[in-house]
């Protein structure tokens, strides 16, 4: 059977690591520009010439690598903040004394914050702490003394690197913490159908050995107590289950990476929910259904009757083979609602929580377990020696919808 893959991918870094390429780009244009409107106030000019040169090839030619997690290597980060470093010292070299002690800007001017803020994304306030103490032993250096203006900027850079740092490790805690509750709730989403799935057929086949085996005593007696046996086990895993270690992304990049469970491909385009029902119909199963069709797409029509099948099981088990059911569907402007009644005895007051805590899942997975997954409710109504009621209730606009999204 052809089966379907979903994968969910996550992550704050993304639209980060844009930033930070546009960042660059635009203050290395910034820099040249502003070089280039002050170039006769220059002691050196071809020094900063020079320089610029090698910042413009530097910072296109290196765009790839501020393009993600992986790619922004340390190899790199070293080699930028040390063109960065580099073109501040050499602001005493290029431009006049004067200049500089009147608070004249570097060579690489803010193009040094995109530096540290590569630091801070890749990894961390850590990181970035390394590198805006590197640049500012340097602007110290290259101005001489402390000067006020100086501090200012140089605190500036360094609280607002760390602090983006720390939004960082933050943000990929809070991405490692939601793909875990997703894809526990994937994986608790696929137990759920598979326990109605076992309930409504390998546990259902059990408890018949063993009441057959039972009755007929001898070996059958032997091979029903065997089949109780492996029905209490089954039960129990189907209750337990297990949940899968999370999986991530190897680009960090990317974000943490949900491998959602696999789901079998179902069958397209809205069916007619009462062909469905049609075969419940029996001798002692009244089967009443609205003359004209009832559509929903193929996989609400297929859990809604396999709910209406848990419900009518339940009948057979609790209330007897000789009980009697009916089954009622209307259909509604905006919903479908499907009542299941029965003549046996009704069910004891506490008795649902009891059976779930069991791990006797027939009302809990099979009947609202069902309709929780497709937008509905389930109402299980039971007064002591008056039979049972079920009602269950599927949206129509909420499924269809659905319908139409599997299709495309």
């Amino acid at each position: 059977m052809a089966r379907r893959e979903r994968v969910i991918r996550m992550s704050v870094e993304v639209p980060l690591w844009r930033a930070l390429a546009g960042y660059r780009v635009l203050t290395m244009l910034y820099a040249v520009g502003f070089f280039a409107t002050a170039y006769d106030g220059f002691a050196r000019p071809w020094v900063a010439v020079g320089y610029y040169c090698v910042l413009f090839v530097w910072t296109v030619a290196t765009l790839p690598k501020v393009a993600s997690a992986a790619s922004c290597t340390k190899r790199f980060l070293a080699a930028d903040l040390t063109i960065a470093l580099t073109g501040i010292l050499l602001t005493t070299v290029a431009d006049t004394h004067e200049r500089i002690q009147s608070g004249g800007p570097t060579l690489p001017s803010i193009w040094t914050a995109g530096s540290v803020l590569a630091f801070a994304i890749k990894g961390g306030w850590r990181w970035a702490a390394f590198a805006s103490t590197a640049v500012a032993v340097a602007n110290l250096v290259e101005r001489g003394t402390p000067a006020r203006d100086t501090i200012h900027n140089v605190i500036l850079v360094w609280v607002a690197s760390i602090a983006i740092g720390y939004v960082v490790e933050v943000a990929r805690a809070s991405e490692r913490t939601l793909a875990r509750a997703l894809e526990i709730e994937a994986a608790t989403r696929e137990r759920e159908r598979l326990a109605r799935d076992i309930h409504d057929g390998v546990l259902q086949v059990l408890a018949m050995v063993q009441r057959r085996g039972a009755v007929l005593g001898g070996e059958a007696a032997e091979l029903g107590r065997m089949a109780g046996e492996q029905e209490v086990a089954l039960r129990t895993l189907v209750a337990g289950g297990l949940v899968p270690v999370s999986r991530v992304s190897q680009d960090a990049a990317e974000g943490a990476v949900v491998q959602v469970v696999e789901e079998p491909a179902e069958q397209s385009g809205p069916v007619d929910l009462r062909s469905l029902l049609a075969p419940f119909a029996a001798a002692r199963v009244n089967l009443a259904e609205p003359g004209a069709p009832v559509m929903l797409p193929a996989p609400a029509a297929k859990e809604l009757a396999a709910a209406v099948g848990a419900a009518l099981d339940n009948v057979r088990r609790h209330a007897g083979e000789d009980a009697r059911a009916w089954i009622l569907v209307e259909d509604e402007p905006d919903e479908v609602i499907i009542t299941v009644r029965d003549d046996g005895p009704g069910i004891p007051e506490g008795r649902l929580a009891q059976a779930e805590g069991e791990g006797r899942l027939g009302v809990a997975q099979s009947i609202r377990g069902r309709l929780r997954d497709l937008g509905g409710s389930a109402e299980l109504i039971s007064t002591p020696g008056q039979g049972t009621e079920v009602e269950l209730t599927v949206p129509k606009e909420k499924n269809v919808r659905r319908g139409k999204a599997e299709q495309r």
